[in-house]
């Protein structure tokens, strides 16, 4: 099954983009607070803005499953405060970021599964020692909306195993907790608001 808009909304049991509920309404109701960025945005997105990359990305990555579509989207609408940031403001840690918020030596495998990217970063082996204006420079080459919004599926199908996207498949509660332990993190009642959010939208509650 390839990943479409009509096979979001089909996954919603929605018939069509004329009806009331779409994928970008999926997305806004994971993420409440993305309904409107600052002026100037910086590097915050709207739901609408976001979404047409969350999909081509969970395509391109072949995460065609609803369950695991909720539990990707949950996880970057909560990493990067509903689309916000791109970057780890608080500690201000160099080189975290994405709408995944991966640490640097993430950025630099995803960097380096880019085709446009990875001429750039073909001769670092890793980000052991490098400063910090290094690491933020990795950083700005998946900053861009197309990469920003792929890391999340990216991570799932190359940085977790397999085992991980079968435990989502079987039983997503017990899928998630599998998944936030691959990413390294705990599931706190905030980001589980999150992915409760993402469940009901995406029809797998």
């Amino acid at each position: 099954m390839r990943l479409t808009t009509s096979a979001v909304l089909a996954a919603l049991g929605i018939a069509s983009l004329a009806t009331a509920f779409d994928a970008v309404k999926a997305i806004q109701q994971t993420a409440p607070g993305a309904t409107s960025c600052p002026s100037p945005p910086g590097d915050c997105r709207t739901a609408a803005q976001a979404a047409p990359f969350i999909i081509k990305s969970l395509e391109a990555y072949g995460v065609d499953c609803p369950k695991e579509m909720a539990s990707v989207v949950a996880l970057m609408a909560f990493e990067s405060v509903d689309f916000r940031y791109k970057h780890n403001v608080s500690p201000g840690r160099p080189g975290q970021g994405t709408a995944n918020m991966q640490m640097a030596n993430y950025n630099l495998l995803y960097a380096k599964g880019i085709p446009a990217v990875e001429g750039n970063v073909t001769d670092m082996a890793s980000v052991d020692g490098l400063p910090a204006d290094r690491l933020n420079w990795i950083l700005s080459l998946v900053k861009p909306d197309e990469y920003n919004f792929g890391s999340g599926p990216w991570f799932l199908t190359t940085q977790c195993g397999a085992d991980v996207r079968r435990k989502l498949r079987d039983n997503v509660d017990e899928g998630f907790q599998a998944y936030m332990n691959c990413v390294g993190v705990t599931v706190t009642d905030d980001r589980k608001a999150y992915f409760d959010r993402a469940k009901k939208a995406f029809g797998v509650a």
